[in-house]
């Protein structure tokens, strides 16, 4: 008699813990936002920052196979109002503005007709390594690939006092916008360093959505302005790993951490 109690009773605390993460999980409005650096022709699996091409390919590949629906990064704010948002819709970004964007990943998101979003180091444009004008001008008028800020020089913001902050910030914008001749709307921190001051700032500027990086903690996932982003690696060459790591489910275990 003792024991069918308390099987009964663990069961009930089973069953309501159950339907409140369910519940949870369900008011959890989330895109996933995958964030790479840099492609390469080869990337070793304990790298940060660069994938190897192949891994690329196959992500990419995968994507398209499975019939995601990769959104253009401005799209994210108008796409998490709807009342219910398409299923396995995620978007694309890049940091730091590589030239290897342009020579590797760019064909390959260009193959399967997969929208991506660089965030560019303003006064690292024209650098060696770096993205230069006339590719980045190919790649935005090819209609696929938009351009965001990553401000002048790549600071940590947090760093930074008040005046630095605010060039950091607003002349990046204006910058890219008169050698884009486009609106310039979307920002990343760099390093994914942020505070009250530079979240301030952002959205003084004008820009609708800011970038955080992975280890960000203390996350609101309705936060616009400091939107916590999926890091890819080049571990993530298991399609396995990369299929988990677009699902709103890692997300939601990892809101915490």
């Amino acid at each position: 008699m003792f024991m069918k109690k308390s099987l009964k009773f663990f069961g009930v605390i089973l069953l309501t813990a159950i339907l409140l993460v369910s519940w949870e999980f369900s008011q959890f409005r989330y895109i996933p936002v995958l964030m790479y650096h840099s492609v390469y022709s080869y990337a070793h699996p304990k790298d940060r920052i660069t994938v190897s091409v192949e891994t690329f390919n196959r992500q990419m590949e995968f994507l398209k196979r499975n019939k995601y629906n990769v959104i253009p990064l401005e799209e994210l704010p108008n796409f998490l109002k709807r009342k219910k948002i398409p299923y396995k819709t995620i978007a694309i970004t890049f940091d730091d503005g590589y030239e290897d964007n342009y020579l590797y990943a760019f064909p390959i998101l260009k193959n399967y007709n997969i929208p991506a979003t660089i965030f560019l180091i303003v006064n690292y444009i024209d650098e060696p390594n770096h993205l230069n004008r006339l590719q980045i001008y190919e790649m935005k008028n090819c209609g696929l690939i938009a351009f965001g800020s990553h401000t002048l020089n790549h600071h940590n913001l947090v760093s930074l006092n008040d005046d630095e902050l605010k060039k950091e910030i607003f002349d990046s914008k204006k910058i890219l916008e008169e050698k884009l001749s486009s609106c310039v709307k979307t920002f990343a921190y760099p390093y994914g360093f942020f505070d009250k001051r530079s979240k301030g700032l952002v959205k003084q500027a004008g820009y609708i959505l800011a970038m955080a990086a992975s280890k960000t903690r203390g996350w609101d996932p309705s936060d616009l302005f400091a939107y916590k982003r999926v890091r890819i690696l080049e571990k993530d060459r298991n399609l396995f790993v990369f299929w988990f790591k677009t699902t709103k489910f890692y997300a939601f275990i990892k809101r915490k951490r």
